[in-house]
C-alpha cells in the first residue's frame, strides 16, 4: 500500500494494473532439518474492485496467503505485484508503510485493542500515519450502527459488534486491498450473514479490492470469483 511518499499509498490510477497479480509463489517453512511446503506454484490476478474468495480446508494455507499478500511473510519462490509494485523484495519499513497506507485488515478474532474505546481503536490506523481525524471515524462507525459505542471499551461488546468495529478501522485509512481471514468464523450464522453483507456493501460503494479467505459456502454468492487451495496449489472452483 518514501519522506511525504512514504505515507503515500501505492498508485492505483494507472491502466491495466492488477490490483493482485503473483506468478508461481511457493512458501515452505524450515524448522531443524525438517521442511514443510505449504504453498507451491500459485498464479493469481486480481483486477480492481473485485471480491474474490479463497476456498480451502483448515490448514491448506489460506492464511498463509493472505499474509504473503498483506506483506506480513515473504514468499519462498515467485513474486507478488499490489497495484503494479513488487512487494516481495521490499524491506521491513517499506512493506509497514505499505500495510499502514494501501491494505486494510479484517481478522476473525477482531484483535481490537481492549483498552482502548471503539473509537480509539478505529482511528488507531490514521493515528499511525499522523492522522488527527474524528470525523470519518464518527461517521463510518454511525454507518456500521455503533455511533452510541463510540465511548465504550471494545472488550464490552458483543462479538458482531466487535467485528463491526474492525472493519470501520480496516477502511478507516481508504486502503485499496482489504484482505479478510475468516471475519465471520466466531459469529453465528445470522451475524455472520450481516457482516459479510456489511463488508460487500462499503468495500463496493468504495471501489476498493476484497480478497476474503474462508470456508464459508455462503460467502460465494457475494463473490465475483472464487478459487480454491488444494493440495498446495490454487485452482479456480
Amino acid at each position: 500500500m518514501p519522506a511525504q511518499q512514504e505515507l503515500s499509498p501505492l498508485p492505483t490510477t494507472r491502466q491495466n494494473i492488477a490490483a493482485v497479480d503473483i506468478s508461481r509463489v511457493g512458501k515452505t517453512y524450515h524448522s531443524g532439518s525438517t521442511s514443510q511446503r505449504v504453498l507451491d506454484d500459485l498464479n493469481l490476478r486480481v483486477e480492481r474492485g473485485q471480491f474474490v474468495v479463497i476456498l480451502g480446508r483448515s490448514g491448506s494455507g489460506k492464511s498463509t496467503l493472505l499474509n504473503l499478500l498483506g506483506a506480513m511473510d515473504r514468499p519462498t519462490t515467485g513474486r507478488i505485484n499490489i497495484n503494479g509494485v513488487e512487494i516481495g523484495e521490499m524491506g521491513d519499513r517499506e512493506r509497514t508503510l505499505l500495510r499502514r497506507t494501501s491494505l486494510g485488515f479484517i481478522f476473525q478474532a477482531y484483535n481490537l485493542i481492549p483498552t482502548l474505546s471503539v473509537l480509539e481503536n478505529v482511528q488507531l490506523p490514521l493515528a499511525l500515519n499522523g492522522i488527527d481525524d474524528d470525523s470519518t471515524a464518527i461517521r463510518l462507525l454511525d454507518e456500521l450502527g455503533l455511533a452510541n459505542k463510540l465511548d465504550a471499551s471494545a472488550e464490552d461488546l458483543s462479538g458482531g459488534e466487535q467485528q463491526r468495529v474492525a472493519i470501520a478501522r480496516a477502511l478507516i485509512h481508504t486502503p485499496s486491498l482489504i484482505l479478510a481471514d475468516e471475519p465471520t468464523g466466531n459469529l453465528d450464522v445470522d451475524t455472520g450473514r450481516e457482516i459479510i453483507r456489511l463488508i460487500d456493501n462499503l468495500v463496493r460503494r468504495n471501489g476498493q479490492t476484497l480478497i476474503m479467505a474462508t470456508h464459508s459456502q455462503e460467502v460465494i454468492g457475494y463473490a465475483d470469483r472464487v478459487v480454491t487451495i488444494r493440495d498446495q496449489h490454487l485452482v479456480d472452483a
